[in-house]
C-alpha cells in the first residue's frame, strides 16, 4: 500500500493542475502557476493522470515491483511539467511509462492469449506511439489521437473481458477487432493525411460505441439495483458520448482548428472516459487503496452533472462561447464534487472499523 500512495498522489496532482489548465484555456482566472500549463492540458490529463492510474492498476494486478516504474514515470512526467522543467523531461518520462506498461501487457498476453489481453496490450502500444510522436515531433496534436486510442482501447478491452460471460457470435468478435484496427489505422493515417485519417478514426469510434451498446453486459445490469445498476448507467451514458464523438468526427470535428473540435474531444475524453471513471471508481479505488468505499445513491449526482455540463459544451460548439466557457467551469466543479464525494464515502467506509478499535474489549 505504501508503495502506491506517492504515485496516486502525483496522479491526483496532475488531475488538479490539468483541470485548472483547462479552465485557463477557456479564459477563467486561475493561479498563474497553473495558467502557465494551459498548453499541457492534454499531457497532464491523459499521460500523467490516466496513464498513472491505469499503469498503477495494472502493476497491482501483475504484482511485480518493476511494473511500478510505469506509474512512477507517468506521475513524475506530470510533476516535471508542473515544475516548469523542459518538456523533454516529461516526454522521456511518459515514453518510459508507456514502454513499461507495454512490457506488462505483453507479459499478460503471454500468460493468457485472448482478445481482451491483446486489446489491452494494443492500448499500451498506442500510448507509446503517441508519446514518441510528442517526443520526436514536439507537437501534442499528433499525439492526441494515439492517446485517446490508449484510453478508449483500455476501456474497451476491459469491457470485452466481461463479455466472456455472454454468448458472442464470431461475427461480433470480428466486428470488435475491425473497429479496434480501424481506430489504430486512423490514428496512423492521420500523421500523413489528417482529414482521411481522422474520419476513419471517427468511424471507428462510432463503430466501437455501437458495439459496446449492443454487446456489453451493462445493458442487462441496468435492470439491477444499487451499485450494479449505477455502474451500468454510467457505462451506457459513456457509450452514448463515444457515439457523439464519432458522429462529430465524421463531420470533420476532430481536425485541428475545426470549430467543433472542442466538443468532439470532450465528448470522448469527458463524456466517455470520465463516465467510465465515475462508474468504476467504487471498484478501482478499493483495489488500489485496500479501503472500503460503500456505494451511495448520491453518486448519481456528479454523474448527472457531468452529462449536463457536456450538453452545455455541445451547445457552445454552435458559437455560444459563453456557454462553452460556463460548461468548462461546470466540468471542473463536477470533478471536484466527485472527488469530495469519494473522500467522504471512504471516510464512512472506515467509520465502523474505527469504532471497533475504540470500543473496549471484554
Amino acid at each position: 500500500m505504501s508503495a502506491r500512495l506517492p504515485w496516486l498522489g502525483l496522479a491526483a496532482l496532475s488531475l488538479l493542475c490539468g483541470a485548472l489548465a483547462g479552465l485557463a484555456r477557456l479564459g477563467w482566472a486561475v493561479p498563474a502557476a497553473t495558467a502557465a500549463l494551459a498548453g499541457w492540458h492534454g499531457a497532464l490529463m491523459i499521460g500523467a493522470f490516466f496513464g498513472g492510474v491505469i499503469s498503477l492498476e495494472r502493476a497491482v494486478a501483475l504484482n511485480r515491483r518493476w511494473a511500478l516504474l510505469a506509474p512512477a514515470a507517468a506521475g513524475l512526467s506530470g510533476l516535471s511539467l508542473i515544475a516548469g522543467l523542459p518538456p523533454l523531461t516529461a516526454q522521456l518520462l511518459q515514453t518510459l511509462a508507456a514502454v513499461v506498461l507495454l512490457a506488462g501487457g505483453v507479459q499478460v498476453l503471454r500468460r493468457q492469449a485472448a482478445a481482451f489481453t491483446l486489446t489491452l496490450a494494443a492500448a499500451a502500444l498506442c500510448w507509446l506511439i503517441g508519446s514518441l510522436a510528442w517526443l520526436l515531433g514536439g507537437d501534442l496534436q499528433a499525439a492526441i489521437p494515439w492517446w485517446l486510442a490508449f484510453l478508449i482501447l483500455t476501456i474497451a478491452g476491459e469491457r470485452l473481458e466481461l463479455t466472456r460471460l455472454l454468448p458472442l457470435a464470431p461475427s461480433a468478435r470480428r466486428g470488435f477487432a475491425l473497429a479496434a484496427l480501424a481506430l489504430g489505422g486512423g490514428a496512423a493515417l492521420s500523421l500523413w493525411r489528417p482529414d482521411a485519417g481522422l474520419r476513419l478514426y471517427a468511424a471507428a469510434l462510432l463503430a466501437l460505441a455501437v458495439w459496446l451498446l449492443r454487446h456489453d453486459i451493462a445493458r442487462r445490469n441496468a435492470r439491477q439495483r444499487g451499485l450494479t445498476r449505477y455502474i451500468a448507467v454510467a457505462l451506457l451514458c459513456g457509450y452514448g458520448w463515444l457515439a457523439v464523438a464519432g458522429a462529430l468526427g465524421l463531420a470533420g470535428a476532430l481536425l485541428p482548428g475545426h470549430p467543433w473540435r472542442d466538443a468532439a474531444l470532450h465528448a470522448a475524453g469527458l463524456g466517455f472516459v470520465f463516465s467510465m471513471v465515475f462508474g468504476h471508481a467504487p471498484i478501482i479505488i478499493p483495489a488500489l487503496t485496500r479501503l472500503k468505499l460503500p456505494y451511495r445513491p448520491l453518486f448519481y449526482a456528479p454523474l448527472a452533472a457531468l452529462h449536463l455540463s457536456l450538453l452545455l459544451r455541445l451547445y457552445g460548439m454552435l458559437g455560444a462561447f459563453a456557454w462553452r466557457r460556463a460548461a468548462g467551469l461546470l466540468n471542473a466543479l463536477t470533478l471536484l464534487f466527485f472527488v469530495v464525494l469519494l473522500l467522504s464515502s471512504l471516510r464512512r467506509g472506515r467509520a465502523p472499523a474505527d469504532r471497533l478499535r475504540k470500543e473496549p474489549t471484554s
